[in-house]
């Protein structure tokens, strides 16, 4: 029996919203086993130029991921919606062992199965090396504070 992951399909303005705000939290938890949760057993993964199929393929990714991408901060805002799928834009800011601190810029489209469980997820992501004084993502680790800005508020 599969897990229910709500909000569930058909998605609405105001469900898109709360699954994108679930997927971004669980992101800036960063730990790969509670994102990969949110993902079909089969789940098909285009991440940039990497195919991935399955959650322990995700998870080995997510764990490769951000042991490069240290102090790693996310901010997600639903595109558009639709039946079973959201498209996403989002950027998030991190920095390398050295310090070098860069902002990646993307678009994810997913699909979703009928327990809400996305069995899809497309992500073209660029990224753009910035200096410590133009970051814009603040607040501690973990998840972002419901008061700070979104990517809107941000001019993102």
């Amino acid at each position: 029996m599969t897990a229910s992951r709500p909000p569930l399909p058909p998605f609405t303005s105001e469900s898109a919203a709360v699954k994108v705000r679930a997927a971004e939290d669980a992101w800036n938890s960063r730990d790969p086993q509670r994102v990969s949760l949110a993902y079909t057993e089969d789940s098909r993964w285009r991440n940039r130029s990497e195919f991935l199929t399955g959650r322990p393929a995700i998870v080995e990714f997510l764990t490769r991921k951000w042991a490069k991408e240290l102090d790693y901060r996310l901010i997600k805002e639903v595109w558009a919606f639709t039946g079973n799928r959201i498209a996403v834009r989002f950027a998030y800011e991190w920095h390398d062992a050295h310090g070098a601190w860069f902002r990646a810029y993307g678009n994810e489209n997913w699909e979703f199965d009928e327990h809400g469980l996305m069995r899809r997820r497309i992500a073209s992501i660029n990224d753009l090396p910035i200096d410590d004084s133009e970051r814009k993502f603040h607040w501690p680790l973990g998840a972002r504070p419901a008061e700070h800005p979104g990517l809107s508020d941000l001019g993102l």
